[in-house]
């Protein structure tokens, strides 16, 4: 991202640089099986405001045009 937009100031997701994205342990806990389950009956069901759905779709509509545009 920095090499296609070299005049913008990107910040490390955590800030802190002591997370171990790549090696998660919640995300470990997710497998296939358990994907796959999880669409099949739609559960865990999660609930939300509509205002903060309609808020929080916005970054990832933003982020999946992003990486589509790159190839990713």
């Amino acid at each position: 991202m920095q090499k296609a937009s070299p005049l913008k100031t990107f910040i490390p997701a955590p800030p802190e640089n002591n997370c171990a994205c790549n090696d998660c342990p919640h995300m470990k806990l997710n497998t296939l099986e358990k994907l796959y389950l999880c669409m099949k009956y739609q559960l865990p069901e999660i609930t939300m405001d509509e205002n903060l759905r309609i808020l929080a779709k916005n970054p990832i509509e933003r982020m999946l045009q992003i990486s589509a545009r790159f190839g990713l």
